[in-house]
């Protein structure tokens, strides 16, 4: 049986409900914690000069969940490891609460698409490593170490090594070796593209529960449309080569968030819109037919709900 909406038939993306009005209007009344103003990225090679990023300019609010999208060569990883420090940019500014990025930083944790664990630590001792680098002891470190990996459900596997874990187990320690720091704002470059389908659904129920929890800001880079709408309160859309803002989408899908929401309404209109953007003008600089859609740790008591 068909589930999808003819295109005709789908809401616009632009309505929201009373209750997701309410809670943007909730989010941008807190403190912008990461604000990029016209960001540009050029690189230099041989062969001349090559713009991937230009006049970028957002801000996310405490305890958002950025997404980023765009076509392939948009310059989604650029954008992310220069949030993180990793790279420098070619001009404007990055601020993270109101501080310019230079460097990467403990107000920063970042989790690459690849599994960086180290091989040669245990589950626990990956997840302590930082915290000692950072100046805790042995005991404390150890002790905060199993506080995370609980959040996670893996306090069971703290003396494996990776090499005895599913790629999902270690990107679940990825993640709390990023947040065991208490960063500000947690960098995801495609975390779980390596994953199997039914994995990678497992592991966004995670992500968004770990969210829920913690006082965290999330920017995450995606190319799936679908893990997008699923994750994001808002979802930012670069244009193909050079990236450029194409649009800032506020997801109308209500929290809490389930898998029975792939098909309503708000979802597909919402995808349709993403599609409609980022296949524009990338087949030869030939724009789609407008209606074609393919459609197929602050551990806490946290006061702000996110839902």
């Amino acid at each position: 049986m068909n589930m999808m909406l003819a295109p005709r038939s789908l809401p616009s993306y632009l309505d929201q409900s009373a209750a997701v009005r309410a809670r943007f209007a909730r989010l941008k009344a807190r403190e912008v914690i990461l604000r990029v103003e016209h960001l540009s990225k050029a690189f230099t090679t041989r062969k001349g000069s090559t713009l991937a990023l230009n006049d970028i300019s957002f801000e996310t609010h405490r305890r958002e969940f950025l997404c980023v999208v765009g076509p392939s060569g948009c310059g989604k990883s650029t954008l992310v490891r220069i949030l993180a420090g990793l790279e420098e940019h070619s001009d404007g500014d990055v601020l993270l609460q109101g501080k310019p990025v230079t460097a990467p930083g403990s107000d920063r944790g970042m989790v690459f698409q690849g599994y960086t664990l180290f091989p040669w630590l245990t589950v626990k001792k990956n997840v302590m490593f930082g915290l000692e680098v950072n100046g805790k002891g042995k005991h404390e470190a150890e002790t905060q170490a199993l506080q995370w990996l609980q959040l996670v459900g893996l306090a069971k596997f703290a003396e494996s090594y990776p090499h005895q874990l599913s790629g999902g187990m270690k990107q679940r320690v990825a993640i709390v070796r990023a947040l065991a720091n208490q960063p500000r704002i947690l960098l995801m470059d495609e975390p779980f593209g390596a994953l199997d389908a039914q994995t990678r659904a497992r592991m966004q129920a995670h992500l968004l529960e770990i969210w829920r929890q913690i006082d965290i800001t999330i920017v995450f880079i995606t190319h799936d449309l679908d893990e997008a709408i699923f994750l994001a309160d808002r979802i930012l859309v670069l244009s193909a080569h050079p990236g450029e803002v194409q649009e800032l989408i506020e997801v109308p899908v209500p929290h809490p968030r389930s898998s029975a929401q792939f098909i309503t309404p708000e979802f597909l209109s919402t995808k349709a819109r993403l599609e409609e953007l980022i296949h524009k003008g990338t087949a030869h600089g030939e724009e789609e037919d407008a209606d074609t859609y393919h459609m197929v740790a602050r551990l806490t008591d946290v006061a702000d709900s996110v839902d």
